[in-house]
């Protein structure tokens, strides 16, 4: 198998224990989950419940019915925004988010003519919590954030953003597609209000289910109505959470992928994985950092960053680099905008892109280094060589 670099698309290769879950879910748990009464659709709804409280358990939720499944990050994103923010209402998001966020807000202040304030971040990538407070208005419905970015690498201070926020009333969204299963996440202690999270990259499951933590006390309407297999004559609006934001039948063996990848995190421990991709990352950087002609993005070693280093070398375009790193080298990066534009004119690359290198708990020291010398033999070559 080629050397994997691009965990922060998508988390590749998965531990052993998720693939056998979505076998199951597909081959013995195969019933539709709470449409039935019979033991397989019993069975199946069952399995649903305890991988619903076994995420809750894992980011310190003390009901498990606030944690809401969905198809993704940027799904559950929606489904926030969509579901609170009302016509004129004003939001505070930075310019430097992800498309997940962005796209949405650029949405619903055409159709909704809500009012987006967007914050700069400072050189190091961080958001500074005074300006957020500083951009609050009256009409300020939401201040919505990415928690990490699959960019810079930077990590936005939430925690202190939240604090101040609980002291406004202003509910705070955090998009944590890249800090879930990276950071120590618990809903206990962090004053955030909703958080989305995907299940295929950090969290180590299947692509096609995220979920969305709702903190109690924020209600959404329902962005989706259907059948849930509950209260069938009630309206979407009057069932409970979570039935009220899953209408439709659930993508079972996607949560139970998702249980497995957790599972997978719990035994192995996050603090051991989170200093095992601090370890490579900080490697690959150092690595990086030393080779003529390839400038390195993101904060600078020391400070905390997520397990991903970008670079360009040179001037050469970042999708030409990527290809030879896979072409030549076997090693998966990820090039391009990374469907986070509002990053790359923060650091100066909208027309050239970056190269991003993106570390997992499977990968190796060896790799780093096969990595890093590929590098080091594409920046040495002479322009008429690439």
């Amino acid at each position: 198998m080629a050397i994997y670099l691009d965990n922060a698309a998508s988390s590749c290769p998965k531990p052993p224990g998720v693939a056998e879950a979505v076998n199951e879910s597909l081959t013995r748990l195969c019933a539709n989950p709470g449409r039935g009464a019979h033991k397989v659709a019993v069975a199946a709804a069952r399995s649903i419940f305890e991988a619903r409280g076994a995420v809750a358990d894992f980011l310190g939720v003390d009901d498990s019915a606030d944690i809401i499944f969905t198809q993704n990050a940027t799904d559950a994103i929606n489904m926030a925004m969509h579901g609170l923010l009302e016509n004129g209402d004003h939001v505070v998001s930075s310019t430097v988010e992800h498309n997940a966020v962005a796209r949405p807000l650029l949405t619903l202040a055409q159709e909704r003519d809500v009012d987006v304030t967007l914050i700069p971040p400072g050189a190091d990538g961080a958001i500074d919590p005074e300006a957020i407070v500083a951009a609050l208005r009256p009409r300020t419905r939401l201040v919505a954030l990415t928690h990490a970015s699959n960019v810079t690498a930077a990590i936005q201070p939430v925690a202190e953003i939240g604090s101040e926020l609980r002291k406004k009333g202003v509910p705070l969204l955090v998009d944590a597609a890249q800090s879930a299963g990276v950071l120590e996440l618990d809903m206990g202690e962090l004053p955030v209000d909703m958080l989305a999270c995907t299940g295929h990259k950090s969290l180590m499951g299947p692509q096609g289910i995220g979920l969305l933590y709702l903190a109690p006390g924020i209600e959404l309407r329902s962005v989706r109505q259907g059948g849930t297999g509950s209260r069938s004559e009630a309206g979407q609006d009057e069932l409970d959470r979570p039935d009220r934001y899953e209408a439709g039948t659930l993508n079972a063996p996607g949560i139970a992928g998702l249980r497995a990848g957790i599972g997978y995190i719990r035994e192995r421990g996050l603090k051991e994985i989170a200093a095992h991709k601090d370890s490579l990352t900080a490697r690959l950087m150092a690595g990086l950092v030393s080779i003529a002609g390839v400038t390195v993005y993101g904060p600078p070693h020391g400070q905390p960053r997520a397990p991903l280093v970008t670079f360009n070398i040179g001037d050469m375009a970042s999708t030409t680099v990527a290809a030879t790193l896979d072409q030549e080298y076997d090693i998966a990066s990820r090039a391009g905008l990374h469907c986070a534009p509002g990053a790359h004119r923060f650091l100066g690359t909208l027309e050239q892109g970056v190269v991003r290198l993106s570390v997992g708990p499977f990968n190796t020291v060896d790799e780093i280094d096969e990595a890093i010398g590929a590098v080091a033999a594409i920046a040495g070559r002479r322009p008429g060589e690439r």
